[in-house]
């Protein structure tokens, strides 16, 4: 599953996001306070795009179930050059 729909513009949505600082104030006689100010974000829908791809899952719960259940009868065979097939293609990607 490719989450690069949206991604690409995640830039953007962090670029929006405000912030707001605390400045030191000073009152007499060396004593410095703080003025507390409260940081704002606003988010584009890059990130509820984000959020969502995050959540869904890519997996295959059928084929997952059928294939746990002829690992536990031991009926599931798998191709040995297939095996070395996939390995080989893996390291090649």
């Amino acid at each position: 599953m490719s989450h690069a729909n949206g991604i690409g513009s995640l830039q953007q949505a962090t670029n929006s996001i405000s912030r707001s600082e605390t400045k030191p104030v000073v009152q007499g006689q060396g004593a410095i306070a703080s003025v507390e100010h409260t940081d704002q974000a606003s988010l584009s829908s890059t990130g509820g795009l984000v959020a969502q791809a995050l959540e869904s899952s890519d997996v295959r719960t059928a084929k997952v179930a059928s294939l746990q259940q002829a690992i536990a009868a031991g009926t599931y065979n798998a191709s040995s050059s297939d095996v070395a097939d996939k390995i080989i293609q893996s390291l090649l990607d």
